[in-house]
């Protein structure tokens, strides 16, 4: 059954306002709005009992969809935080949250899907979770030492994407995963895999959906294929190795936002809202949290949207995957073209083989 862009007010009794869902085409509704657990420093600044306090004070805030991956090492955190908020009473059970992993590139082979996701839902202490993505549309040789370097370019490999999505749907056929999608997936990249797919993939999360990098042409592939547009970095990961800091520098953002009496995040996310996509907007400072709740009941005037569609395109999303002896050479490679006029210009961190 193909997926329904409305929107649906999946409320429960413990949530404080109506948060809209997406119908996506496995599994329950998917909360428009999500909390990002990842970080600069994957948890290790925060720690773990940090991230879970910031979780807490999310629950606390009104979300209920939460964002985590095996490499940003905040699942035994997100976990941590589920239970002590089923204790508390907080919620009624895990069943009233939405919660998406993800299989990071080294496990990305046959034969290594299952049992990653089987050691998420070990540190998440949960028996199966909401939607499960492949990180990116890469793979890696694994480390020979566990918590080895995330990212070594010269083990970078092809993706053997038939075989790696055969696993997904084993997982989602096992009641491990009860929707499974992809992340960071191109239109040429989601064509090839929905050539073969038994279960088509329900959604697509994207590193860059924000006013500088609006995603049309993915937007409208996604839509047309029943694939729900996930938004990761709606204020463009100002701070972050990748980041795109025009989006929160921006006067035209900043100009909007003061004649909304909003903030540029309000702006942003809400424009990301407007397009139908999901948001995951990540802030572990409690008021940015419920700020970033506070963009319904408003909406952007005909002059806004103009004004932000003719901002200047820019990608600020790195390239950490690109390399010589890897299968994608360039960063149009990788991004297999899809990249407008003036996005041609891409961030090096120091950092690149390090952090994710």
């Amino acid at each position: 059954m193909a997926p329904s862009h409305c929107d649906t007010n999946n409320q429960s009794n413990a949530v404080p306002v109506a948060m809209p869902a997406a119908v996506v085409r496995l599994g329950k509704p998917t909360p428009r709005i999500g909390f990002g657990t990842a970080s600069a420093t994957l948890g290790q600044a925060e720690g773990r009992a940090g991230v879970t306090q910031a979780v807490l004070h999310a629950l606390d805030a009104g979300y209920r969809h939460f964002d985590t991956a095996s490499s940003y090492n905040t699942e035994a955190a997100v976990g941590d935080a589920v239970a002590q908020a089923v204790r508390a009473g907080k919620i009624a059970s895990r069943d009233d949250l939405y919660i998406t992993t993800k299989l990071w590139i080294a496990d990305a082979h046959p034969g290594r899907v299952l049992p990653a996701l089987q050691k998420s839902l070990w540190n998440l202490r949960m028996e199966y979770v909401d939607m499960y993505l492949i990180h990116f549309p890469v793979s890696m040789w694994p480390p020979a030492v566990e918590g080895a370097i995330m990212v070594v370019k010269d083990d970078l490999v092809e993706m053997d994407m038939k075989g790696v999505w055969e696993e997904m749907e084993e997982c989602h056929r096992r009641g491990l995963a009860r929707a499974i999608g992809v992340s960071n997936f191109t239109c040429k990249k989601l064509e090839y895999l929905l050539s073969f797919t038994k279960i088509p993939p329900a959604a697509n999360q994207v590193v860059e959906v924000h006013p500088y990098c609006r995603q049309n042409k993915l937007r409208a592939y996604c839509r047309d294929k029943g694939i729900q547009l996930c938004a990761y970095s709606p204020l463009g990961g100002k701070g972050a190795p990748w980041a795109n800091n025009s989006v929160m520098d921006s006067p035209i953002l900043e100009q909007i936002a003061h004649e909304k009496g909003k903030t540029v995040a309000q702006v942003c996310i809400r424009w990301v809202y407007e397009q139908g996509d999901c948001v995951i907007a990540k802030s572990f400072n409690e008021q940015r949290m419920q700020e970033n709740l506070d963009i319904f009941g408003w909406e952007l005037t005909d002059d806004d949207r103009r004004r932000i569609s003719a901002l200047p395109e820019s990608r600020g999303t790195y390239n950490f995957f690109v390399h010589e002896s890897g299968p994608y050479k360039t960063a149009e490679e990788f991004w297999d073209g899809e990249i407008v006029a003036g996005q041609s210009t891409y961030q090096i961190a120091a950092s690149l083989d390090s952090t994710n």
